[in-house]
C-alpha cells in the first residue's frame, strides 16, 4: 500500500512527524510488515532521533549549519539562494529514505525515537513524503 503525505514546514529545522506516519499506518492496518518512508526533494531529508530532549534537534541543527556554512565562497550552485546548497550536502549526509518495522500496528521506535523531516532551506513550503507499507 501506497500513501503520500504532505508536511508543511515552517522553515529550516527538524519537524517532527511519528504522530503522522503512525497514523497512516493505523489507517492501512497492518499489524506486522515494513514501513518505508521516501522524501521527494533533494534539499530534505528523514531521520529518526531523540524526541525527548529538545537539545538534541537543536545541537544537531547548529553542527550541521557549521559544517555546511551558507554562502561558502566555493559553492559554485547558488542560484537558488544561499541555503540551498548547504540543503543538497545535509541531504546527501543524511537519508531520504527510512525503513521502520511495524510489528502490533505500530512503528517498532524505540522509547526516546521520534521520526522527523529535516528542512534544510530556510523558506516555508510542504514537503512530500511517500509511505510503503507492506507485509
Amino acid at each position: 500500500m501506497i500513501k503520500h503525505l504532505d508536511v508543511n514546514v515552517s522553515g529550516q529545522g527538524l519537524h517532527e512527524i511519528t504522530d503522522r506516519i503512525q497514523a497512516v499506518v493505523r489507517e492501512v492496518g497492518i499489524n506486522e510488515g515494513l514501513c518505508t518512508l521516501f522524501v521527494q526533494h533533494t534539499s530534505a531529508s528523514l531521520l529518526i532521533q531523540e524526541n525527548a530532549d529538545p537539545a538534541v534537534k537543536h545541537d544537531l541543527e547548529h553542527w550541521f549549519n557549521r559544517l555546511a556554512p551558507e554562502n561558502d565562497p566555493l559553492y559554485t550552485h547558488q542560484n537558488e539562494g544561499p541555503d540551498d546548497m548547504p540543503g543538497h550536502i545535509k541531504s546527501a549526509l543524511t537519508a531520504t529514505h527510512l525503513c521502520i518495522p511495524v510489528f502490533g500496528g505500530r512503528l517498532a521506535l524505540g522509547t526516546w525515537q521520534g521520526v522527523y523531516l529535516w528542512e534544510h532551506r530556510h523558506k516555508r513550503g510542504t514537503r512530500q513524503i511517500v509511505v510503503h507499507l507492506g507485509e
